[in-house]
């Protein structure tokens, strides 16, 4: 079991790289925006990994291991490496169009909107972790995994996807780039893409998981889809 001196470390190399996709593309270190970005990722991040190493441990290992993993759905696996880097491209091109601006295109109050945003998508991804022990980020079937209705999986069937739903629009105004929001439906529509197929996986291969579907109606927006 990996310690958590190794977890910590882990997570100083990811603010380090997220500092440098950001950053460096602004030419600047002087980012406002930026840095409340990275500073509500560090204490998302670290709240996460103490919650879980108390109460799920084993989450914690899916959590802050590879996103790639041998038991994962081929597809799945082209879809990570096709997302993490469109979303670290998508990251880097918004710190340099909010200093083409000079991190004024977006006024204050929205930015703070932006911010307000993260954090609830955050205590959603909790949310969700408390409910679910098996909320792995890749697509696969666990040993021991069953089907999960209560909490925040009793409204929609994926929890975790209509949170991000708030991080691909929140981002956008907390780090000032009005053509960052504009690419936001992208990423939406790709989470979208992949919660249909993981539901084809989970309904063939996870017991109940069709009976679950037919109670709770809608996969990530109750009402609307």
């Amino acid at each position: 079991m990996r310690s958590m001196t190794a977890y910590l470390l882990q997570l100083l190399v990811w603010l380090v790289f997220m500092a440098i996709v950001i950053l460096w593309p602004a030419g600047t270190l002087a980012f406002p925006g930026g840095w409340a970005f990275i500073v509500l990722f560090a204490f998302g991040s670290l709240a996460m990994i103490f919650w879980l190493a108390r109460h799920s441990p084993s989450l914690l290992r899916e959590r802050m291991g590879s996103p790639l993993q041998p038991d994962q759905k081929p597809w799945d696996r082209v879809w990570l490496m096709l997302f993490i880097p469109a979303f670290c491209i998508w990251m880097g091109f918004m710190g340099w169009d909010a200093a083409r601006t000079g991190f004024m295109a977006i006024p204050p109050w929205l930015q703070t909107l932006g911010g307000v945003s993260m954090v609830i998508y955050m205590l959603g991804a909790w949310w969700t972790f408390r409910e679910n022990a098996f909320a792995a980020p890749s697509v696969k079937i666990q040993p021991g995994q069953k089907v999960i209705d209560t909490g925040s999986y009793a409204t929609v069937r994926h929890p975790m996807y209509a949170s991000a739903l708030l991080l691909f629009l929140g981002t956008p105004l907390l780090l000032g780039s009005w053509w960052g929001l504009l690419l936001s439906p992208l990423f939406i529509l790709a989470i979208a893409w992949r919660a249909v197929h993981e539901e084809r996986t989970l309904g063939r291969e996870l017991s109940g998981y069709e009976e679950y579907a037919g109670r709770v109606r809608y996969r990530l927006v109750p009402f609307i889809w």
